[in-house]
């Protein structure tokens, strides 16, 4: 059995269904959905604000390489390009971690890195994994950290930039 922790996110078209037709794509594999949170772009490139959320899934089925085809396979659906770095996308669905045999799962290579080695720096991935996991961690340099410590050393600008929406996907 394989755990995984993705965040979700769309800033182009209808961006509730974008983010939804992950939740119909994974189907039974989904264990909890975080609320939808309205973003600021991230990583300097003029576009529209993003909708974000954290799915958790499992299956016995896939290992982490496996979460990243199925990631990668809803990406194509919505007609993903990856023409510009932190650009504008119709879905974008990040591995952030991923447990196997109640370990977690470390890969550092071109096509795959977990932990993901940056999602400790952007509160659009903390606050909706802590909405559905307000237990959680993530391995930040070898160490184990709560994800509540993580998100209280961001600046508080980075917080500020993620806001809660009404909007629901489950």
């Amino acid at each position: 059995m394989s755990r995984v922790v993705l965040s979700i996110g769309s800033n182009i078209g209808d961006r509730k269904a974008r983010l939804r037709s992950v939740i119909d794509g994974l189907a039974e594999a989904v264990r909890a959905v975080s609320p939808v949170y309205e973003t600021q772009p991230w990583g300097g490139v003029a576009q529209d604000h993003f909708l974000n959320a954290v799915v958790i899934a499992e299956d016995a089925d896939l290992d982490a390489r496996g979460w990243l085809r199925r990631a990668q396979d809803l990406e194509r659906a919505a007609e993903r390009v990856r023409a510009q770095r932190w650009g504008p996308r119709t879905l974008d669905v990040d591995l952030i971690s991923c447990r196997a045999a109640d370990r977690e799962v470390t890969c550092r290579d071109d096509d795959l890195t977990l932990p993901h080695p940056r999602a400790h720096q952007r509160a659009f991935v903390l606050l909706p994994w802590l909405a559905v996991e307000p237990d959680a961690t993530l391995t930040v340099d070898g160490v184990a950290r709560p994800v509540t410590d993580l998100l209280a050393e961001l600046d508080p600008a980075e917080r500020g930039g993620v806001r809660p929406t009404d909007l629901t996907l489950s």
